[in-house]
């Protein structure tokens, strides 16, 4: 029997959740509360399955496009799935509505994961019957062409709803990772954070241009990041590893950590001092495009390359 999932909302998040799972073979049933909008979506998703089968990423993209389906109702979405993927808008309110909705009509088994960026799944399911099978299962933008799926449960998310969901994105191809308590932002989005504050501050004060920072992360940090992780980073940058480094260089970290970027880094002025000095070209579409033909090369190489 094939494996079924809902994907509950149609924008990018879940055209591109749907694309994931039909290029694995499972039977996709994709549904927005906009009306008419799942329906488009679904020459959208093989426009998008042809593009990643440029880059050897979708064997069969004619056959992935098959398994996609819009139903009329959120009922006939969710009958007989065992994974829902929900992608609403970033707000509680929404959030606890529509799990209500979820939690009522999926079938009593079947996983239901938030596609939340932020949100903790304990501010929106603790009143549900069926909370011990709701959990986090935060991509990356877009998702099709960047693996990393963060898992996190509230505290009464059944451990083996977060095991299911773990080797449910695993076998569809993505690199799940588990967020051990809940955390507003969970892991990446918090160090996501972390670098983006510090580069506005550091190019709103003038030390660099905001090109110049983001050449310092795409052809600096970035070529390291794109294989290996901070913790590894460091530890082959010292001859005794971690602990090595940690002892001869982290005296200026202290001074930076004890001083870090404020809030008020993201307002004016110091955005306006950033957008001044920032010079990019205005077509966002083509940009994006450019953005995902790269990832989907890079995305390419990484998996041929596989240690």
């Amino acid at each position: 029997m094939t494996d079924s999932v809902a994907i509950v909302g149609a924008g990018l998040i879940g055209r591109a959740w749907a694309m994931i799972f039909a290029r694995a073979g499972w039977d996709v049933r994709l549904f927005d509360a906009a009306e008419g909008v799942a329906q488009a979506a679904i020459p959208l998703c093989s426009e998008g399955l042809r593009n990643l089968a440029a880059h050897g990423l979708c064997p069969d993209p004619e056959a992935a496009s098959g398994h996609i389906r819009a139903p009329d109702s959120l009922a006939a979405c969710l009958d007989g799935v065992g994974f829902v993927q929900e992608n609403g808008p970033e707000s509680l309110d929404v959030k606890r509505s529509l799990f209500a909705q979820l939690d009522a009509l999926a079938p009593p088994d079947a996983i239901i994961a938030s596609s939340s960026s932020a949100i903790r799944c304990s501010l929106f399911t603790e009143a549900l019957p069926g909370r011990g099978r709701c959990l986090i299962g935060h991509p990356v933008n877009p998702p099709h062409l960047i693996p990393l799926v963060e898992i996190s449960g509230a505290p009464w998310t059944d451990e083996t709803a977060l095991i299911r969901a773990r080797q449910t994105y695993e076998a569809i191809g993505q690199v799940p990772i588990t967020v051990l308590k809940e955390i507003e932002g969970f892991i990446l989005n918090r160090l996501q954070g972390a670098l983006l504050a510090e580069a506005f501050r550091l190019a709103s004060e003038g030390y660099v241009t905001p090109q110049d920072l983001d050449k310092t992360v795409s052809d600096g940090l970035g070529l390291r990041w794109s294989f290996m992780g901070p913790f590894e980073t460091i530890e082959l940058n010292a001859p005794g590893g971690i602990a090595d480094y940690c002892a001869r260089y982290t005296g200026f970290y202290k001074r930076l950590a004890a001083d870090p970027a404020p809030p008020t880094v993201y307002e004016a002025p110091a955005t306006e001092a950033i957008l001044a000095n920032w010079q990019a070209p205005r077509d966002l579409p083509a940009r994006m495009r450019r953005r995902d033909e790269r990832l989907a090369a890079l995305r390419a190489h990484k998996i041929s390359r596989k240690d």
